[in-house]
């Protein structure tokens, strides 16, 4: 069972993150989110190590990693470009050209030779 003060402590993280991801972009949002949550989830470490195993801080350990992971996944796809496409990449095709440029010939502008 998680407590009332982890739940709302993810919570707050949670819509600060949105909030920041308004002003400064998904990436910069998710690192401050997940360096939040990273503290709490430290903090809930040290209280199991001072009061030995109990399902109370268990359950919190477990509720912060997964909520680290959701985050992680959120800046993973904030990476991608608008409409959830990835961005575009330069392939690289082994062999030979495809459009290989073919030797031309100087064009005259409009006059004719014989003149």
């Amino acid at each position: 069972m998680i407590s009332d003060e982890v739940m709302d402590a993810i919570a707050q993280i949670e819509l600060h993150r949105q909030d920041m991801e308004k002003e400064v972009g998904v990436a910069a949002a998710c690192n401050e989110a997940l360096r939040k949550l990273h503290e709490l989830l430290e903090r809930e470490r040290e209280a199991l190590q001072l009061h030995g195993p109990g399902a109370r801080h268990a359950a919190h350990i477990e509720a912060l990693a997964a909520e680290i992971e959701r985050v992680k996944s959120r800046a993973g796809a904030g990476a991608k470009a608008k409409h959830g496409r990835p961005p575009p990449r330069n392939p690289v095709r082994p062999g030979p050209p495809h459009n290989l440029p073919r030797n031309k010939r100087r064009r005259t502008t409009g006059r004719s030779r014989g003149r």
